[in-house]
């Protein structure tokens, strides 16, 4: 029997070759309590759980950056029953204590000014109250979506252009990548995306040109840290080329 056959995952992780940035597209919530015979308001209390757990893994194994795909701007567009349960369970949810114990620092990225009051007040609190932390930093993604990203700063770039300020010329990759919300974090290494569904569902897609992807059929509620673990493991396995050769990625390790 192979070792690594009954290694855990987490045994098998390289502690020297993390991924900086995991992003994750926490799905499946839903379907959970359905396949229970439960209310889906079930599935998405429990995967809170998961989630407040997976802030923890990430912290303990020294991931610097975990960005969480939370709620999406075309998620607004479900039942307003819905709608208006998942933003008083967020309210509720919001955790400070579970930052400050972990030493994490709190970032949302996505269009707040589309948050009830009391969420945008409690989120902003609990990333005052945490900015001081740079080991971990946990990212949601709340009314967030790629494309209206992608949109408004195509349009900040325009209105500097407009005013005289910028030359179109001018514009490059990296001037559009500091004209993100993401700005202040480097790019995903890895992508996780659990229930089962193989597409980026507009989360990241600048972001994402070379990351790579590491696809479950686990619900989110089911979703484990030996799972976490898997996905770290699949990522040390692969040869992130960025469009070289894997000769020449071979070269270049022999020549460090």
């Amino acid at each position: 029997m192979n070792m690594k056959d009954i290694m855990t995952y987490k045994d098998q992780i390289d502690m020297d070759r993390l991924p900086q940035h995991v992003a994750i597209i926490m799905d499946g919530n839903g379907r959970w309590a359905q396949n229970r015979g439960l209310d889906r308001s079930q599935g998405h209390i429990r995967g809170t759980r998961t989630t407040r757990e997976t802030i923890e893994w990430a912290t303990r194994l020294g991931i610097r950056y975990i960005t969480l795909y939370t709620f999406s701007i075309e998620n607004w567009n479900r039942p307003e029953t819905e709608v208006s349960a998942l933003m008083s369970l967020l309210f509720k949810n919001i955790e400070e204590k579970v930052f400050i114990d972990n030493k994490v620092r709190l970032r949302v990225i996505g269009d707040m000014s589309q948050l009830p009051r009391n969420v945008r007040d409690k989120l902003q609190e609990c990333m005052d109250h945490t900015a001081q932390f740079d080991r971990t930093t946990a990212v949601l993604a709340l009314s967030y979506s790629s494309r209206w990203e992608i949109t408004e700063c195509a349009r900040e770039l325009a209105r500097k252009a407009a005013k005289g300020e910028l030359d179109p010329e001018t514009i490059d990759q990296d001037m559009v990548s500091r004209g993100l919300s993401t700005s202040f974090m480097p790019d995903p290494d890895l992508l996780i995306r659990t229930g089962g569904e193989l597409r980026l569902s507009n989360y990241l897609l600048w972001q994402s040109a070379y990351t790579e992807l590491y696809f479950t059929d686990l619900f989110w509620p089911d979703f484990s840290e030996e799972e976490f673990c898997k996905a770290i493991v699949y990522y040390q396995q692969r040869q992130r080329r960025f469009g070289k050769t894997s000769a020449q990625i071979v070269n270049e390790e022999k020549a460090k």
